[in-house]
Parts: structure tokens; sequence; C-alpha cells
């Protein structure tokens, strides 16, 4: 087991950050850790990396225990904040060399040139790090997370500030570390979720409020879309009053989605509506459900 959470609970002053969160993650694999902003999600992260203590509970990474086997966590563990702290008058190789030595590394040179090519920082690598850009100074973030060759990789909103072609590049690169390490990531673009992660956990209120496979819980969902095209215009007011049908919304002049939290298929309901009214149906699809509408489902009115 890569990573083992029983309990955990984090309080601050009077208010609870965390509330008895369990969870399990086992080796290889993305996992996406979302939530609201404020819902608990970085401070799991930081306790599960040791930068702070629980307040009751007992969490492990590689079978360590956060509290009281601290290097050897985070000889296994590699991290990337959300607010990635560099040193800034470092040149990248230099930096990396610097991260490097500090893990005691054999053939620190070698291992600094692989992690610069893993991330693309062969222009870079020259430049001072307060010279570079949010999205290379991400880059150099990872290659440091990983320097090390840790076990279990957790990012803190990852992909912060890239450029949509530096977005797929470092997308591909986390893609591909997941076959062989633990990547948990926290991010607020479900689109990366739903590229990338093999399974969601998310969070509300310092509580987990759904853990489960990234596909089964988009067909999970209590929602269902529905996308019909009829071959004339129709009265929004009639969709509206079909039985199950909860919102309407137009996409072209007879093209619309219809949104229903009824578990019977509405689908039988507005085709004989079309026959009832001379309508010829053009085209009738069930969308599948995307993962922002999964989330706002899970968090919506509960803040």
């Amino acid at each position: 087991m890569s990573i083992l959470v029983k309990n955990i609970t984090k309080v601050y002053d009077k208010q609870k950050a965390l509330n008895e969160v369990s969870f399990e993650i086992s080796e290889k694999g993305i996992v996406g850790f979302l939530g609201p902003n404020g819902a608990g999600k970085s401070t799991m992260m930081k306790i599960l990396t040791c930068y702070i203590p629980q307040t009751s509970g007992t969490a492990s990474v590689c079978g360590f225990d956060v509290s009281e086997d601290t290097l050897n966590v985070r000889n296994n563990i590699g991290y990337l904040p959300e607010h990635n702290p560099l040193y800034l008058d470092m040149y990248v190789k230099e930096f990396l060399s610097f991260v490097g030595g500090i893990y005691q590394l054999k053939q620190v040179d070698k291992r600094v040139k692989e992690m610069i090519e893993l991330t693309g920082l062969q222009a870079e690598q020259t430049k001072k790090i307060g010279a570079l850009s949010k999205g290379y100074r991400q880059r150099v973030g990872l290659a440091q997370a990983m320097i090390h060759n840790p076990k279990v990789l957790i990012m803190d909103e990852p992909t912060t500030g890239l450029d949509p072609n530096q977005l797929e590049e470092i997308r591909s690169l986390i893609k591909n570390l997941g076959k062989e390490k633990t990547v948990m990531l926290s991010t607020h673009i479900m689109q990366e979720v739903e590229a990338i992660c093999d399974r969601v956990i998310i969070i509300n209120q310092g509580q987990i409020v759904a853990d489960d496979q990234t596909q089964k819980l988009q067909k999970a969902s209590v929602m269902q879309t529905i996308a019909v095209e009829f071959d004339a215009e129709v009265d929004k007011t009639k969709l509206k009053h079909l039985p199950g049908v909860k919102e309407v919304v137009k996409v072209d002049q007879n093209s619309w989605q219809l949104m229903s939290d009824s578990t019977e298929d509405i689908r039988k309901v507005i085709f004989e509506f079309a026959v009832k009214n001379n309508l010829t149906v053009l085209s009738l699809n069930k969308l599948e459900q995307k993962m922002e509408d999964v989330f706002k489902d899970l968090t919506k009115n509960k803040k």
C-alpha cells in the first residue's frame, strides 16, 4: 500500500480542516484529489508530506508513519506544492544538482541530465530560475520532486500557469509516471481529471464525499443529459413540462439539451413527445456526464 490514511483529523484553532478522513491508495496509478477551495486538500497533502502534523488519526506512506518515521517518508515521496518554492538566484542545472546532493544521490550529474530531458528543460538549464516563465518554473519544480526517484508523487495544482502546449506535455509526463509510480494530484481543471486520472477522491468541508474510478463516478451521477434535435422549432415550455425533465437548454435553432435526475432513461419520453407533436427526431443521444457536473452535484449547497 503506497498511501494509507485512517481517521485523520486536523483542527486549526476552532476550525476542523479535516474530519476523520480515511482512504487507501495502492501502488501505481493516478488519483485525483478534488474539492472546492478550503475543502482540506492542501492540508491533507501537507500531512502526508510531513510538513504539518495531524491533530488525530494515522497516516503512512510506503509503510512509514508520517509522524514517527518522517525521514523515510520524505525519501519515498516527491512533492510539488501549489506555490512552488524555488531558489530564484540559482541556475536550473545548479539547483537540481543541489537538490540531488541533499538526497545524497550517486551519479548526481547523470540524474540531473535525465530530469532535464524528461521535463523538457534542455534549453533553459543554464538560465537563472528567476528568469524563467511560470510554466518553466513548474517544470523545474517537477524535476526536483522526481530527482530522487520516489515511489509516490504528490502534486498540488501541477499544471498551473502552463500554456496549452505545455499542458499537453506535462499531462503526458504525469500519465507516464502513473504507469510506474503512485501519483496523487490536486487540480481544479476537470478536463485534466478526465484525461489522466484513474481514480477520483472528492473532499468537501473536510470529509470524503466520493471515492471511485473516474469512469464509474461519471456514470454513477444521478443527473443525465439528453441531446436532441428535431426537424422543426419546439416550444421550450413544453419540453420543460416533460416527466423527469429538470432543466432545458437551447443549443441551436432546433437542438436542445434536457437535464434530468430521474433514474429512468427519458429518451423514450422525448420520442413519444415528438410523435405526439408530429415532429421528426433527427438525433437523440445520452451524453456522458462530465466530471465538472459530478463535482458540482457532490459539493453544491454544502458550503
